[in-house]
């Protein structure tokens, strides 16, 4: 699941983007991989809440598209269906934050693609 709340912090509006994976994904980590972190394994790390859901957030700049993936245990790749749009070139996912896209959000399952 991906949440998105615009926020103003150090006088602008920001996307405060939160992706949350289910409390059933298997794993010792999960990191939150994307070009808004220079595709950095250990600079957005997920962790548990009180519900055992893996929770991350990152604030964006507004009017803007990212590509992001999960990386599951610096090995498997995870995709996810409930991102803004895929983006075919490179098997990655988008997150848009302008405040007017209304995402497509289909209902679908986490994938291991690696």
């Amino acid at each position: 699941m991906i949440h998105k709340t615009f926020i103003q912090r150090d006088q602008q509006i920001v996307a405060r983007v939160t992706f949350v994976l289910p409390s059933s994904m298997w794993a010792d980590q999960i990191a939150l991989l994307g070009d808004f972190n220079g595709w950095d394994p250990w600079s957005h790390p997920f962790e548990r809440d009180r519900e055992g859901q893996w929770i991350v957030s990152v604030d964006l700049q507004v009017g803007r598209a990212y590509q992001f993936r999960y990386l599951r245990d610096g090995r498997f790749w995870l995709n996810d269906s409930e991102a803004d749009a895929p983006d075919g070139n490179n098997n990655n996912f988008v997150v848009i934050t302008d405040p007017n896209y209304r995402s497509r959000n289909g209902k679908g399952e986490l994938r291991n693609v690696g």
